[in-house]
This record gives structure tokens, C-alpha cells and sequence, in this order.
């Protein structure tokens, strides 16, 4: 538990670099220090909303958000991610599917070309919607804020540029937290009294995450990062970390 705090602050600097607010991250941190399972889902999401809440305003700020694309994503997203987050489900089906998806498209990441594509073509509303409903239905299941899965999707598909797709996923996980957290709040009631401490190290790494990564940081080395971060999460879903 000493260690916790590190932990966290590093998941934060990382993931909001990506435009993510690290919620897969402070999982993996609190199953490695045994924190109990009915504590991990909601302290994930409270830490989400303060990462994501610092990511938005820093990406926004630099001109790399998409009111275009965030809108249809999440209005088919929030729903889902309030039916989500009030269920309870064992992992057994769900986890091994969702890490092959997340490698292979950290695989795509890094075999691809690092640079953006010259004029990304936002897609229909149409199409948003029903990507957005099954992103927010895993991001309530699983304690998560989506970004994890609907960055990838808008680089891999050209839908948008790298800073771009950051900075829209960053406002996404903002509302699928509030909404997860909505879906069961009296998940709330499990949150440690250390919390604080927690929020304290993710809000540090997390504004200087979303500094660098609004920025700083190139669309190459954004885009390895974000490998870096898919990879991660892919291992913890893979190699049954819970």
C-alpha cells in the first residue's frame, strides 16, 4: 500500500499523456497491492473523473477536440455505460475477448505508419452511435472510462488525427465515468478513507500527463505511448490480474 501512491501517479502520467484517464491502470496498481475487489471499481472511476476532468480542459485548450465526433460517440455511449456499471460480472467471457482486441490493435499501433493521416474523414452519426453504445457498455462493466477502446478505433479507422482522437476520447471518458458511477452508487460506500492520498498522486501525474500529451508531445510518440498503454491493459485482461 506504501507503493500505491507511486503507482498511481505513474498510471496517471502515462495515460493522460495518450488522452486516457488511466482507469485500467489504477486497477492493475490496486490488484497488485491487494486492494479489495469491491474497493478497485468505483476508486477507478472517482480517479478517472479527476484525470479525465484535467484532460479535457488541457486538450481542449490546445485546439485538439471534436465536438463533431464526441457528440455521436457519446450519446449512444452514456446509456449503456449507467446500464453497465450497475451490473456485476464475472470476467470469464468478456476479459479474454477485450485483450486480444486491445493487442491486436496495439500491434496494428506499432506496425502502422506513426504518422496521422493527411485529411481524416469523421464518420456518420449513424455509425457512431452503435460503436459508441458497445464501448460504453464495457466502459460501465469493466470500471473504465471506453478511451482505452475508442482511441484505437479512431486512429486505426482514420476517423481522426492522433492529438484529435486524444482530446475527444479524454471528454468521452469523462461522462462514461460520471454515468458508470451513477449506475451504482452505492458502490461509493466502498471507498477507502486513503483515497484522498490516491487522488492527490493522480491528479500530479495526471496534469503532467495531459500537458506533455496536449503539447509536447509528436503524433509518433503519442501513438507509442498509446501502444505502450493498449499493451498494458491487454496483459491485465489476458493474464487475469482482477
Amino acid at each position: 500500500m506504501t507503493f500505491l501512491p507511486i503507482l498511481i501517479f505513474l498510471a496517471a502520467l502515462l495515460y493522460a499523456s495518450v488522452g486516457h484517464a488511466g482507469a485500467s491502470g489504477y486497477l492493475a496498481a490496486m490488484a497488485l497491492v491487494g486492494v479489495p475487489a469491491e474497493v478497485m471499481k468505483p476508486t477507478a472511476l472517482v480517479l478517472n473523473l479527476l484525470v479525465s476532468s484535467i484532460g479535457t480542459v488541457a486538450f481542449a485548450r490546445a485546439g485538439a477536440f471534436s465536438w463533431r465526433l464526441f457528440w455521436p460517440f457519446a450519446l449512444g455511449a452514456v446509456p449503456l455505460a449507467y446500464f453497465g456499471g450497475a451490473l456485476t460480472l464475472p470476467g470469464i467471457w468478456y476479459k479474454p475477448l477485450v485483450g486480444v482486441v486491445l493487442l491486436f490493435a496495439a500491434v496494428r499501433l506499432l506496425l502502422g505508419k506513426l504518422t496521422d493521416a493527411e485529411n481524416p474523414q469523421p464518420p456518420p452519426a449513424w455509425v457512431c452511435i452503435p460503436f459508441g453504445a458497445l464501448i460504453g457498455f464495457l466502459a460501465g462493466l469493466t470500471g473504465t472510462g471506453g478511451g482505452i477502446f475508442l482511441t484505437p478505433l479512431l486512429l486505426l479507422m482514420g476517423w481522426a488525427k492522433t492529438k484529435e482522437a486524444a482530446g475527444t476520447s479524454v471528454a468521452f471518458i469523462l461522462v462514461n465515468s460520471l454515468a458508470g458511477l451513477a449506475g451504482k452508487p452505492s458502490s461509493l460506500a466502498h471507498l477507502s478513507p486513503t483515497l484522498w492520498l490516491w487522488a492527490i498522486a493522480a491528479v500530479a501525474g495526471g496534469s503532467l500527463g495531459a500537458l506533455l500529451g496536449s503539447k509536447r508531445l509528436p503524433p509518433p510518440s503519442l501513438r507509442r505511448l498509446l501502444s505502450l498503454v493498449l499493451l498494458i491493459a491487454a496483459g491485465k485482461l489476458l493474464f487475469g490480474i482482477k
